[in-house]
Protein backbone atom coordinates (compact mmCIF):
# COMPACT_ATOMS: atom_id res chain seq x y z
CA UNK A 1 0.00 0.00 0.00
CA UNK A 2 3.07 2.22 0.15
CA UNK A 3 2.97 5.49 -1.85
CA UNK A 4 -1.03 5.48 -2.34
CA UNK A 5 -2.76 8.51 -1.48
CA UNK A 6 -6.10 9.15 0.51
CA UNK A 7 -7.86 12.00 1.13
CA UNK A 8 -9.66 11.97 5.13
CA UNK A 9 -12.83 14.56 5.30
CA UNK A 10 -13.13 15.37 9.22
CA UNK A 11 -8.95 14.44 9.30
CA UNK A 12 -8.71 16.46 12.45
CA UNK A 13 -10.45 14.54 15.18
CA UNK A 14 -12.41 11.49 16.21
CA UNK A 15 -12.67 8.84 13.59
CA UNK A 16 -10.92 10.32 10.96
CA UNK A 17 -7.84 11.58 12.86
CA UNK A 18 -7.58 7.67 14.08
CA UNK A 19 -7.93 6.57 10.24
CA UNK A 20 -5.32 9.20 9.38
CA UNK A 21 -3.05 7.28 12.25
CA UNK A 22 -3.84 3.90 10.88
CA UNK A 23 -3.10 4.79 7.11
CA UNK A 24 -0.17 6.43 7.63
CA UNK A 25 1.40 3.11 10.00
CA UNK A 26 0.62 1.76 6.58
CA UNK A 27 2.95 3.61 4.32
CA UNK A 28 0.12 5.99 2.54
CA UNK A 29 0.41 9.77 1.63
CA UNK A 30 -2.22 11.57 3.58
CA UNK A 31 -4.48 14.37 2.65
CA UNK A 32 -6.17 15.43 5.62
CA UNK A 33 -9.02 17.73 5.90
CA UNK A 34 -10.79 19.91 8.12
CA UNK A 35 -12.72 22.79 8.45
CA UNK A 36 -10.50 23.29 11.85
CA UNK A 37 -7.20 23.98 10.79
CA UNK A 38 -5.42 23.52 13.96
CA UNK A 39 -6.83 20.01 14.37
CA UNK A 40 -5.94 18.67 11.35
CA UNK A 41 -2.42 20.60 11.50
CA UNK A 42 -2.19 18.67 14.89
CA UNK A 43 -3.45 15.07 13.32
CA UNK A 44 -0.92 15.74 10.53
CA UNK A 45 2.05 16.29 13.19
CA UNK A 46 1.50 12.68 14.53
CA UNK A 47 1.42 11.03 11.16
CA UNK A 48 4.44 12.91 10.12
CA UNK A 49 6.61 11.41 13.43
CA UNK A 50 4.69 8.21 11.79
CA UNK A 51 6.74 8.69 8.79
CA UNK A 52 3.79 9.90 6.42
CA UNK A 53 3.95 12.55 3.86
CA UNK A 54 1.29 14.64 4.53
CA UNK A 55 -1.14 17.60 3.32
CA UNK A 56 -2.78 19.49 5.03
CA UNK A 57 -6.16 21.37 4.05
CA UNK A 58 -8.67 23.48 5.05
CA UNK A 59 -11.98 22.59 3.38
CA UNK A 60 -15.86 22.87 4.29
CA UNK A 61 -17.44 20.19 3.07
CA UNK A 62 -20.78 21.50 2.15
CA UNK A 63 -19.02 23.83 -0.44
CA UNK A 64 -18.65 22.44 -3.51
CA UNK A 65 -16.03 24.23 -4.64
CA UNK A 66 -13.73 23.79 -1.83
CA UNK A 67 -13.92 20.45 -2.06
CA UNK A 68 -12.94 21.08 -6.07
CA UNK A 69 -9.64 22.74 -4.42
CA UNK A 70 -9.04 20.42 -2.21
CA UNK A 71 -8.99 17.59 -4.68
CA UNK A 72 -7.10 19.38 -6.88
CA UNK A 73 -4.31 20.23 -4.44
CA UNK A 74 -4.02 16.69 -3.71
CA UNK A 75 -3.50 16.08 -7.32
CA UNK A 76 -0.93 18.47 -7.76
CA UNK A 77 1.15 17.24 -4.42
CA UNK A 78 0.94 13.49 -4.94
CA UNK A 79 0.20 13.09 -8.49
CA UNK A 80 -2.95 10.55 -7.55
CA UNK A 81 -5.83 9.34 -5.03
CA UNK A 82 -6.73 5.82 -4.25
CA UNK A 83 -8.88 6.17 -1.22
CA UNK A 84 -11.51 8.68 -0.22
CA UNK A 85 -12.84 8.77 3.29
CA UNK A 86 -16.12 10.59 3.69
CA UNK A 87 -15.62 11.03 7.60
CA UNK A 88 -16.67 14.95 8.09
CA UNK A 89 -19.79 14.80 10.60
CA UNK A 90 -22.48 16.65 12.43
CA UNK A 91 -25.29 15.81 15.25
CA UNK A 92 -27.82 16.90 16.64
CA UNK A 93 -30.24 15.89 20.15
CA UNK A 94 -33.43 17.45 20.26
CA UNK A 95 -36.65 16.38 19.41
CA UNK A 96 -38.11 17.15 16.29
CA UNK A 97 -41.17 19.51 18.06
CA UNK A 98 -38.33 21.61 19.43
CA UNK A 99 -36.15 21.89 15.99
CA UNK A 100 -35.42 24.61 13.85
CA UNK A 101 -35.55 23.20 10.25
CA UNK A 102 -32.39 25.34 9.60
CA UNK A 103 -30.84 22.54 12.40
CA UNK A 104 -31.63 19.59 10.31
CA UNK A 105 -30.59 21.31 6.71
CA UNK A 106 -27.05 22.42 8.28
CA UNK A 107 -26.46 18.48 9.69
CA UNK A 108 -27.85 17.28 5.99
CA UNK A 109 -25.20 19.75 4.18
CA UNK A 110 -22.62 17.91 6.25
CA UNK A 111 -23.40 14.95 6.75
CA UNK A 112 -25.18 14.22 3.17
CA UNK A 113 -24.01 16.89 0.47
CA UNK A 114 -20.38 16.91 2.51
CA UNK A 115 -20.33 13.20 1.29
CA UNK A 116 -21.41 14.09 -2.03
CA UNK A 117 -19.26 16.59 -2.66
CA UNK A 118 -15.82 15.13 -2.16
CA UNK A 119 -16.78 12.39 -4.07
CA UNK A 120 -17.81 13.86 -6.85
CA UNK A 121 -15.02 16.12 -6.95
CA UNK A 122 -12.45 12.91 -6.53
CA UNK A 123 -14.61 10.32 -8.78
CA UNK A 124 -12.68 10.79 -11.91
CA UNK A 125 -9.26 10.67 -9.94
CA UNK A 126 -10.30 7.44 -8.24
CA UNK A 127 -11.97 6.08 -11.48
CA UNK A 128 -8.10 6.41 -12.49
CA UNK A 129 -6.51 4.77 -10.24
CA UNK A 130 -9.78 1.98 -10.16
CA UNK A 131 -9.96 3.39 -6.23
CA UNK A 132 -12.05 3.09 -3.38
CA UNK A 133 -14.45 5.26 -1.50
CA UNK A 134 -15.53 5.26 2.08
CA UNK A 135 -18.74 6.54 3.49
CA UNK A 136 -19.01 6.60 6.77
CA UNK A 137 -23.10 6.25 7.36
CA UNK A 138 -24.26 5.19 10.95
CA UNK A 139 -26.43 2.94 12.72
CA UNK A 140 -28.73 5.68 12.38
CA UNK A 141 -28.57 4.68 8.73
CA UNK A 142 -30.83 1.59 9.27
CA UNK A 143 -32.03 2.22 13.26
CA UNK A 144 -34.45 5.44 14.42
CA UNK A 145 -32.69 6.95 17.15
CA UNK A 146 -34.92 9.48 18.69
CA UNK A 147 -33.84 12.71 19.39
CA UNK A 148 -31.50 12.71 15.94
CA UNK A 149 -34.16 12.46 13.12
CA UNK A 150 -31.98 15.01 11.16
CA UNK A 151 -28.77 13.00 11.98
CA UNK A 152 -30.81 9.86 10.51
CA UNK A 153 -32.20 11.54 7.75
CA UNK A 154 -28.87 12.04 7.03
CA UNK A 155 -27.19 8.67 7.08
CA UNK A 156 -30.08 7.00 5.46
CA UNK A 157 -29.38 9.20 2.42
CA UNK A 158 -25.26 8.55 2.83
CA UNK A 159 -26.53 4.91 2.78
CA UNK A 160 -28.50 5.23 -0.49
CA UNK A 161 -26.87 7.44 -2.58
CA UNK A 162 -23.35 5.32 -2.27
CA UNK A 163 -25.18 2.14 -2.63
CA UNK A 164 -25.85 3.74 -5.78
CA UNK A 165 -22.89 4.62 -6.84
CA UNK A 166 -21.90 1.56 -6.17
CA UNK A 167 -23.86 0.50 -8.83
CA UNK A 168 -22.90 3.10 -11.57
CA UNK A 169 -19.25 2.26 -10.65
CA UNK A 170 -18.26 -1.20 -9.65
CA UNK A 171 -17.65 -2.46 -13.24
CA UNK A 172 -15.17 0.25 -14.04
CA UNK A 173 -13.11 -0.75 -10.78
CA UNK A 174 -14.34 1.59 -8.32
CA UNK A 175 -14.77 0.33 -5.00
CA UNK A 176 -17.19 1.80 -2.65
CA UNK A 177 -17.64 0.68 1.22
CA UNK A 178 -20.40 2.20 3.50
CA UNK A 179 -19.81 1.99 7.20
CA UNK A 180 -22.68 2.13 10.01
CA UNK A 181 -20.66 2.74 13.06
CA UNK A 182 -22.84 2.56 16.15
CA UNK A 183 -21.52 4.18 19.33
CA UNK A 184 -17.57 4.74 19.03
CA UNK A 185 -15.58 6.82 21.69
CA UNK A 186 -15.50 10.50 19.68
CA UNK A 187 -16.46 13.91 20.27
CA UNK A 188 -19.70 14.40 17.75
CA UNK A 189 -22.01 13.96 20.62
CA UNK A 190 -20.21 16.79 22.93
CA UNK A 191 -20.30 19.07 19.45
CA UNK A 192 -23.77 18.15 18.60
CA UNK A 193 -26.06 20.85 17.82
CA UNK A 194 -29.72 21.87 19.78
CA UNK A 195 -32.74 22.41 18.19
CA UNK A 196 -32.01 26.30 17.83
CA UNK A 197 -29.24 25.64 16.25
CA UNK A 198 -26.67 26.58 19.41
CA UNK A 199 -24.35 23.66 21.07
CA UNK A 200 -27.07 21.20 22.77
CA UNK A 201 -27.46 21.53 26.41
CA UNK A 202 -28.49 18.06 26.51
CA UNK A 203 -25.70 16.16 26.65
CA UNK A 204 -25.96 12.39 25.96
CA UNK A 205 -23.98 10.19 28.57
CA UNK A 206 -21.42 7.98 26.53
CA UNK A 207 -22.04 4.99 25.91
CA UNK A 208 -20.45 1.87 27.94
CA UNK A 209 -20.15 -0.44 24.97
CA UNK A 210 -18.80 2.09 22.87
CA UNK A 211 -15.67 1.51 21.16
CA UNK A 212 -12.36 3.30 20.89
CA UNK A 213 -11.45 5.70 17.12
CA UNK A 214 -8.40 3.62 17.36
CA UNK A 215 -10.15 0.53 17.13
CA UNK A 216 -12.82 1.71 14.89
CA UNK A 217 -10.27 2.81 12.37
CA UNK A 218 -8.24 -0.46 12.50
CA UNK A 219 -11.50 -2.32 11.36
CA UNK A 220 -12.57 -0.24 8.70
CA UNK A 221 -9.15 -0.17 6.96
CA UNK A 222 -9.37 -4.04 7.66
CA UNK A 223 -12.89 -4.16 5.60
CA UNK A 224 -11.52 -1.46 2.68
CA UNK A 225 -8.49 -3.84 1.93
CA UNK A 226 -10.54 -6.88 1.76
CA UNK A 227 -12.82 -4.23 -0.81
CA UNK A 228 -16.00 -4.95 1.18
CA UNK A 229 -19.52 -3.28 0.61
CA UNK A 230 -20.49 -2.74 3.76
CA UNK A 231 -19.42 -2.35 7.71
CA UNK A 232 -21.50 -3.13 10.59
CA UNK A 233 -19.40 -1.85 13.49
CA UNK A 234 -19.38 -1.96 17.02
CA UNK A 235 -21.05 -3.47 19.60
CA UNK A 236 -24.73 -4.51 18.57
CA UNK A 237 -24.64 -2.85 14.86
CA UNK A 238 -24.80 -6.01 13.24
CA UNK A 239 -27.65 -7.32 15.22
CA UNK A 240 -29.11 -3.58 14.59
CA UNK A 241 -28.78 -4.13 11.37
CA UNK A 242 -30.85 -7.37 11.36
CA UNK A 243 -33.27 -6.27 13.48
CA UNK A 244 -34.01 -3.40 11.44
CA UNK A 245 -34.76 -6.49 8.42
CA UNK A 246 -36.13 -8.69 10.55
CA UNK A 247 -38.13 -6.88 13.52
CA UNK A 248 -38.30 -3.44 12.48
CA UNK A 249 -40.97 -2.88 15.46
CA UNK A 250 -38.81 -4.71 18.60
CA UNK A 251 -36.10 -2.63 17.55
CA UNK A 252 -37.63 0.87 17.62
CA UNK A 253 -38.73 0.14 21.15
CA UNK A 254 -35.20 -1.14 22.11
CA UNK A 255 -33.71 2.33 20.56
CA UNK A 256 -36.39 4.43 22.06
CA UNK A 257 -35.53 2.29 25.26
CA UNK A 258 -32.02 3.04 25.18
CA UNK A 259 -32.47 7.02 24.64
CA UNK A 260 -35.09 6.89 27.20
CA UNK A 261 -32.58 5.10 30.14
CA UNK A 262 -29.70 7.28 29.00
CA UNK A 263 -31.85 10.60 29.20
CA UNK A 264 -32.19 9.18 32.74
CA UNK A 265 -28.84 8.50 34.39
Amino acid sequence: MRGKTVIITGGGSGIGAALARQYAKGGYNLAILDINPQGAEEAANVCRQIGAKVLVQECDVTSPQSCINAVEETLAHFGHIDVVVANAGLTHLSLLEDTDLSVIRRVMEVNFFGAINIAKAALNALLQTKGQIIAMSSVAGFCPLPMRSGYAASKYAVRGFFETLRTETRHRGLGVMIVCPSYVDTKIGKNALGGDGHKATYQRPEAKDAISAEDAAAQIIAAANKRRDFLALGKGAALARLLSRLAPSWLEKLSTQRVMDNAES
